[in-house]
């Protein structure tokens, strides 16, 4: 199931329970049937913008709490369980814990660089500032012209509005988590 299909299964069943209706209410107030209304509820069917637009003008809600991102109360994340968001095999791995979408202000990344490993990163734009804390090992961040080693424990700031480098000098593997923030 995508993601967009995942979004209208939870908050369609979340709203409907909040509103204490059933499916055969749903269905009566919608013109949407009660299968369609399981279906879509189940993810396993990818209804239409019109099945949608009655669903939004039956339960007389805006289009989008449909299709945002539930809200979680609490999520776990092993990045050694997930596929990594960028890779170069025995140089570095990049996971991508939290993004943007989930909260639309802060992005969560785990990296891990090999000895000799080297991360180049792009600019994540203006306003945007980086917070790391080194997990294991040591790493050197270089952005604005500055160069900064950071052990293991220590936390360090920057702005992420130009290219930044990632680099590993040590002989074993080091990791950081890095916390993004866009403050516009």
């Amino acid at each position: 199931m995508d993601y967009l299909s995942h979004n209208v299964a939870v908050n369609l069943k979340r709203m409907r329970q909040s509103k204490g209706m059933s499916l055969d209410q749903v269905a009566e107030q919608t013109g949407v049937s009660k299968s369609m209304l399981a279906q879509i509820e189940k993810g396993t069917a990818n209804p239409s913008l019109g099945v949608l637009g009655k669903i939004t003008s039956g339960l007389r809600i805006e289009f989008h709490q449909l299709i945002d991102t539930p809200r979680t109360d609490f999520c776990l994340v092993t990045p050694e369980e997930m596929i990594p968001t960028k890779e170069l095999e025995g140089k570095y791995k990049v996971w991508t814990c939290f993004p943007y979408e989930d909260n639309q202000f802060v992005e969560i990344y785990r990296i891990d660089l090999e000895p000799g490993g080297v991360y180049v990163s792009g600019s994540h734009g203006e306003k945007t500032r980086e917070y790391l804390t080194v997990t294991d090992g040591v790493m050197t961040i270089e952005c604005h012209g500055h160069s900064q080693q950071v052990e293991k424990e220590q936390v360090y700031r920057f702005e992420t509005d130009q290219t930044h480098i990632y680099r590993n000098e040590g002989e074993t593997r080091t990791s950081c988590m890095c916390f993004f923030l866009d403050y516009h």
